[in-house]
């Protein structure tokens, strides 16, 4: 995951949102920091700036390819 810093990453979460944005930065309780975040569950996206995601919270991450 640490290859996925300052890449796009897309997350659902245990409240049925989804989100998406660059990865700033992690820890080993899977907290997350994401810049440019948008809730993208709706047809108009949210936007949410910089936001910090308890790891509690999310149930999947879907990481960029390694090629990208």
């Amino acid at each position: 995951m640490s290859q996925s810093k300052d890449k796009s990453v897309l997350l659902r979460l245990r409240n049925n949102k989804t989100v998406k944005g660059n990865l700033v930065d992690f820890d080993v309780h899977m907290n997350l920091t994401l810049n440019d975040a948008e809730d993208v569950s709706e047809e108009n996206p949210i936007k949410l700036g910089k936001i910090l995601l308890r790891g509690d919270n999310i149930l999947a991450i879907s990481l960029p390819d390694e090629e990208s």
